[in-house]
């Protein structure tokens, strides 16, 4: 299930310079995160985005939840 909706989540160098999106939107995965964070629900994203399903969402989160698994970080110092 996790697999098919980050199947959902695209990288296109054609589209928003390469960041992670839906479904190769111009909707960011951060855009959602951010809308999500600030409290806004799953209804009133989609009420605002029309474009978008509930499972563009849930691959949002499902994204961000396998990128907070990365092992390591590494820091560059300028």
């Amino acid at each position: 299930m996790k697999d098919k909706l980050l199947n959902r989540i695209t990288l296109n160098p054609e589209i928003c310079q390469g960041r992670p999106t839906i479904r190769n939107t111009r909707y960011t995965v951060d855009l959602i995160l951010d809308l999500l964070s600030a409290g806004m629900t799953t209804e009133e994203i989609l009420d605002d985005y029309p474009a978008l399903e509930k499972e563009d969402i849930n691959a949002c989160l499902a994204f961000a939840s396998k990128l907070s698994k990365v092992k390591t970080i590494h820091r560059i110092v300028a």
